[in-house]
């Protein structure tokens, strides 16, 4: 089967899915469950033998029945739930990049044209002719930067889009399974996001698979910091990491059906901050659970140096976190060498035209001010 026509009406579709994702996450409270399924899918990753990882291989029965991934068949029925719902849909998380910063550069460039008008200004009354002609310069070098920054993203972006239109996949359940491995990490990205979390940032591209690691890769919440060591050093992780994902904690409860461990971890397990750190610090709380793998946190100085720092500092923890779920989500995964090659030769030929066209506009704006101030 080859890969679909991304037009107009198939941009749409993602973004409805992308909406769908976010209603049921609301509606359903099910954020914890989601940011687990990306999480375990994820966490299978053994950077030596190049295994496991972010593959969607935990839709198999196979992975899905592991002890630690006890529960998770909700979340991958509601992942199915929406891909039922748009089974066109491919590469559905290329778009959430093209978005994002899109919308982020939108919003430099108004802040810049609202401090060239004051600048222009103010040189127009203080400087001197040589003065505004540097302004000018200034203000020209500042709007190209902003512009090639986006094109440099949406290039990247298009050219990832362009790989991707080239792939030919197979009829059958293989097609339906290499979408899921994309919703599945999406669907992490948006859990956190809708419970007040960072924006984190997507790479788009990913392969699928149908060969699960073997059981007893994730972490075991009955053990100590050195069991979480020996786990996230395999994945090829940090201790800034572990410390950082382990905040994620912040959200859901553990279930005593699933893990043998009963009660959340906050006091607002549907909110996404920094009380899991907080918590911590403080001890023993009625109702509130501590499992033996959170509690060892505070045993190694290295680990109990971020805890601290998190409590503290909330945008520590969520510039981090975001950071370390990217990581995470990325494992094993190598971006295409020739879309990334093909982006920066588009963008060097950019860089120049776009850096001559919006110099030359800013200082053809500039005359015409002077221009109109001297007829007045």
């Amino acid at each position: 089967m080859a890969a679909p026509i991304v037009n107009a009406e198939y941009v749409k579709e993602i973004n409805k899915a992308r909406r769908d994702l976010r209603s049921i996450i609301s509606s359903k409270n099910c954020a914890p469950i989601m940011l687990r399924l990306a999480w375990h899918d994820a966490g299978t990753y053994d950077a030596q033998t190049k295994t496991g990882g972010p593959n969607g291989s935990i839709r198999n029965e196979e992975e899905y029945t592991h002890g630690a991934n006890s529960g998770l068949k909700i979340a991958l029925e509601l992942c199915e739930g929406v891909k039922a719902k748009h089974p066109k849909i491919t590469y559905a998380d290329l778009y959430q990049v093209i978005m994002i910063f899109s919308l982020t550069y939108i919003m430099y460039l108004l802040l810049l044209c609202l401090l060239s008008y004051f600048m222009l200004h103010v040189s127009h009354m203080l400087l001197p002719c040589l003065g505004k002609f540097l302004v000018i310069l200034t203000l020209s070098s500042l709007f190209a930067v902003v512009f090639v920054k986006l094109l440099i993203h949406l290039c990247y972006s298009l050219n990832i889009w362009t790989v991707c239109l080239a792939k030919v996949k197979t009829k059958g359940i293989q097609v339906l399974y290499m979408d899921n491995l994309l919703l599945f990490q999406l669907a992490g990205v948006v859990a956190v996001e809708v419970t007040g979390g960072p924006d984190i940032s997507f790479q788009p591209g990913r392969k699928d698979s149908n060969v699960c690691p073997r059981e007893g890769r994730l972490p075991d919440a009955k053990k100590d910091f050195q069991h979480l060591r020996d786990v996230f050093y395999r994945m090829g992780l940090s201790d800034k990491d572990i410390i950082a994902l382990s905040g994620g904690h912040t959200l859901g409860r553990a279930h005593p059906e699933r893990s043998g461990f009963d009660g959340p971890w906050t006091q607002e397990p549907l909110k996404f901050d920094n009380s899991y750190f907080v918590e911590l610090l403080k001890g023993e709380s009625e109702g509130l659970l501590k499992l033996p793998s959170d509690k060892t946190l505070l045993e190694d100085p290295e680990f109990r140096r971020y805890v601290e720092l998190y409590a503290k500092d909330e945008d520590a923890f969520f510039r981090d976190y975001a950071e370390s779920h990217k990581k995470l989500s990325e494992l094993g995964f190598n971006p295409n060498a020739s879309a990334a090659k093909a982006c920066s030769d588009s963008t060097v030929l950019a860089q120049g035209a776009f850096g001559v066209a919006i110099a030359s506009a800013v200082v053809a704006l500039s005359y015409f001010y002077e221009i109109r101030k001297k007829m007045k």
